[in-house]
Parts: structure tokens; C-alpha cells; sequence
């Protein structure tokens, strides 16, 4: 059964509602350091940066269950290595047994490692992400290392990876801020920016089966201007989004973590950082 769409159409009303919205979650009075928090009640933590300036934040350094943003350096780490986006991988018995939200990828299966990306960043796919990382690296262990290396060089403190797609546990850890600055790396990558941004695609197994892939993402195609990035939920996380828009050359990056609404919640913070920028429409 087809998805029920939680934003309205955006051409029509979705500014007031937006803005709306997000006057139900503001009413903090600001921080003497740093950027002032708004918005309290727009995320358990939060962090709006327009064109790298931050804006507002909440609790924007504390380690929390990044869920699926994890999937951002899963991309980032399988770019930076040998990457051949036409090598096949085959699908362990391992990672077609792997739970949350999955392709239905089959043991055995030869995808080629262009469409596994796609499916780990479009579609979320739990089987896709474990199959990429298997192929990157050899085995999970091995694909974690790298990530936690990457993400000691990009000075990611608060940032601890146990597993290379998101589940939750004791040693998966990040923060807003640091996943702010994981998703700007990722975005200097062309293939990251393009499948972010995909509403659909397909993926093609090497025996002809096609499973088609759909952007967990509600803001592309409703919120002008989005661009991306990733959405993540676990029961630990909760709702987590990193979105990406772009309008009239000026690059916004929200994150929420552990959002109530974080559609609503994102779109408001992105309709009022472009609307007191002078840049709204």
C-alpha cells in the first residue's frame, strides 16, 4: 500500500503551516555562547547551519544513537576506497538475514556495488548497507575500522561506530554536530549528492530480478529546494533526518535527532532560516 504522505503539496500553504509549526516548538531564550537553541522542542538535539554559519542549536555535542545517518559514512568510507561502481558483490547469508528495514535481497545474489549505494542511501536498505560494506571491506568488523578511522580524521569526537548501518548499541554514537560535518565530507562527493537527492530508483540483480527503490526521505519532492540527505529511526534513536536545501545559491543543512515530527519540525527550521536570511520562495 503506497506510503501516506505526512507534508501536503508545497506549493500550496505549506509556508504558513510550516512556520506554524514551528512557533509551537520555540520560546527558549538564548544561550550567552554559541547558537542560540529557538527551538527546544524541535528535537531531543538539533544543529541549522546556513552556508556553514551555524544558526541554532540544542545539545548539538552530546553523543546520541545516530540510527541510519550512520548510512552517510557507510557511503563515504565505501567512496573513498577502491571504489567501482560496476564490481559485483554477491549477498552473504549474513547480510540477507539483516532485520529492519530491508530490500529482501537473497544469499547468494551478485548486485553490482553502484546499486547497493543507491539502495543504502536511497532506500535505507539494511541488506544493501551490510552486502556494500561485506564487498568494501572483506567483513563488517574490517568496514567499521575504516569508518572509525574516517571518522577520528575528520576530528568526529563524539562519533563511535559498532556496525556499519545503524542498528543500535552500546558503541554507535554521534552527534549533531558531527554529523553535520560527516554530511558536508559525503556531499563533496558527486555520487552522494546525486542519490540523496533521488525520490526513486531501481535495483537490478545480475538473475534480472528488480526491486525498486523508494527515497525514505518526505521532504524530496514537497519541501522547494531539498536536496537530501538521510533519515534515521531505531527505538533507541528515535526520528533523525539530516536535511539538505539548497535555494537561490545558499546551502542549508538541517539535523534533528530524536524528533517528535520531524518533517514539520524541518521544514520549519528551514522555511524560517531562509525567510530571516532574506532568501525565502
Amino acid at each position: 500500500r503506497r506510503r501516506r504522505r505526512p507534508i501536503a503539496t508545497v506549493r500550496r500553504g505549506l509556508l504558513p503551516a510550516a512556520l506554524a509549526a514551528l512557533a509551537a516548538l520555540s520560546a527558549a531564550p538564548a544561550r550567552a555562547e554559541g547558537p542560540p537553541d529557538r527551538f527546544p522542542r524541535a528535537a531531543a538535539a538539533y544543529l541549522v547551519a546556513l552556508d556553514g554559519r551555524e544558526l541554532w542549536a540544542r545539545d548539538a555535542d552530546r553523543p546520541r544513537p545516530p540510527a541510519s545517518l550512520t548510512k552517510i559514512m557507510t557511503a563515504l568510507v565505501a567512496l573513498e576506497g577502491a571504489w567501482d561502481p560496476a564490481a559485483v558483490a554477491e549477498v552473504s547469508a549474513r547480510a540477507s538475514r539483516a532485520t529492519g528495514t530491508r530490500l529482501g535481497l537473497r544469499a547468494g545474489e551478485r548486485v553490482r556495488a553502484g546499486d547497493l549505494l543507491a539502495a543504502t542511501l536511497v532506500a535505507s536498505a539494511n541488506d544493501a548497507c551490510l552486502a556494500l560494506a561485506e564487498h568494501a571491506a572483506g567483513a563488517e568488523p574490517a568496514f567499521v575500522a575504516r569508518m572509525n578511522a574516517r571518522a577520528a580524521a575528520l576530528g568526529l569526537r563524539a562519533t563511535r561506530f559498532e556496525n556499519a548501518c545503524g542498528h543500535d548499541g552500546p558503541g554507535q554514537r554521534s552527534s549533531a554536530r558531527d554529523l553535520l560535518a560527516l554530511t558536508r565530507a559525503a556531499l563533496a562527493h558527486p555520487e552522494v549528492r546525486r542519490l540523496a537527492a533521488l525520490e526513486a530508483a531501481t535495483l537490478r540483480t545480475e538473475g534480472g530480478r528488480a526491486l525498486p527503490l523508494r527515497t525514505t526521505n518526505a521532504l524530496l519532492g514537497r519541501l522547494p529546494g531539498a536536496r537530501g540527505v538521510k533519515t534515521g529511526y531505531t527505538p533507541a534513536a528515535g526520528r533523525c533526518v539530516v536535511a539538505l536545501v539548497e535555494r537561490g545559491g545558499a546551502e542549508l543543512l538541517v539535523v534533528l535527532l530524536d524528533a517528535a515530527d520531524r518533517w514539520w519540525a524541518a521544514a520549519g527550521l528551514v522555511e524560517k532560516a531562509f525567510a530571516e536570511a532574506g532568501r525565502g520562495g
